[in-house]
């Protein structure tokens, strides 16, 4: 791309998540426009039309690379098919920003990233460690406000896939395809906050690990209990997760204690404090958060494309996350035929 000019987005996946990415990249219409849009199902791509200024729709990926002249392409497809797209963009030499998990496992990506030729930078949308509380977090520790760590404990509890009266299981409502996931709660899920703590806490590894499925209307896991170690200085790093707990609220929220020899910090769902030397309190906006998170992370693409800041998320980043996740599913020994609920 030469001079001042937009760079061309091209949009794969007209799905759930698309509804986040989209506006995003409007907020972004000084440097970049989404001039096209694919996906198979023409009722998910009359949606985003309707919703935002589109000029034209593909039924698939490869007509729309065809037939566009593209700068970059933002992957918001199931995670079955990144794979598969993020060679097809590479081989148009395109920049790419790509829904986690990059592939459906450690092996997989490692695969494609060794395949990868192409002159065009890629990035894996990993949005949850740019939510606004977990930088401000950041900055505290950065700070000095925990001191020398000695624990962390992190809770992600849920009542998601707690049957209702009706038999309905809120979080199958919310995203029917968790029913079919072979690995749901770590992979979709807990990945998320594998990645924000290496952010905020450094490299770490998987101490040990057990899995569980409460109910039979999945096939994967939706519990998980897991020890990390963090490789630095040996701290551990407690992980309690569960979509299935009585008394949670259905929509799950992060619970993070960092304790410390001056102080702990904590997030407790949108609400994130500071005891011990030095005390503070400061709420943020759930909404706002969400799609903040969204936001930042598509403008820090493209800042990192305009190199005024170094890529976070680069393959060589992320890959250190897929590995905590395979390691995870690995000493966990997770089989849903023999681990019934």
């Amino acid at each position: 791309m030469m001079g001042t000019e937009r760079r061309r987005i091209g949009i794969i996946g007209a799905g759930w998540v698309s509804g986040y990415h989209l506006p995003a990249w409007m907020r972004q219409s000084e440097r970049a426009e989404v001039v096209a849009i694919a996906d198979p199902s023409p009722g998910a791509i009359e949606a985003r039309l309707a919703a935002f200024d589109i000029a034209r729709s593909y039924a698939s990926a490869q007509a729309m690379l065809d037939a566009e002249q593209l700068d970059a392409v933002d992957i918001c497809a199931p995670r079955e098919f990144h794979v598969e797209l993020v060679r097809l963009a590479a081989a148009k030499d395109l920049d790419i920003i790509c829904q986690k998990p990059l592939a459906p496992s450690y092996g997989e990506a490692v695969d494609l990233l060794a395949s990868l030729s192409g002159r065009g930078r890629l990035m894996i949308h990993e949005n949850w460690r740019f939510r606004a509380y977990y930088r401000r977090l950041k900055a505290w520790l950065d700070e000095g406000l925990a001191g020398e760590i000695r624990q962390v404990q992190f809770e992600f509890l849920s009542s998601g896939m707690i049957a209702d009266a009706e038999g309905k299981r809120p979080a199958l409502v919310r995203q029917p395809f968790f029913r079919t996931q072979q690995r749901l709660l770590v992979m979709e899920v807990m990945i998320h906050h594998l990645d924000t703590l290496r952010y905020l806490l450094g490299e770490m590894e998987v101490v040990s690990a057990g899995l569980e499925r409460s109910n039979c209307d999945i096939v994967a896991e939706d519990v998980a209990s897991v020890v990390l170690r963090r490789t630095s200085d040996g701290v551990l790093v407690t992980i309690n997760a569960n979509l299935a707990v009585h008394g949670a609220p259905p929509a799950p929220r992060d619970h993070l204690r960092i304790f410390g020899a001056r102080g702990t910090l904590e997030l407790n769902g949108n609400l994130l404090t500071a005891e011990g030397a030095q005390q503070r309190r400061e709420s943020f906006d759930p909404d706002e958060t969400y799609q903040g998170a969204y936001d930042a992370t598509i403008a820090h693409f493209l800042d990192s494309l305009d190199g005024k800041v170094a890529m976070e998320t680069s393959p060589d980043d992320n890959i250190k996350t897929l590995a905590l996740v395979e390691d995870i599913y690995r000493l966990s020994r997770f089989d849903p035929e023999r681990n019934p609920p």
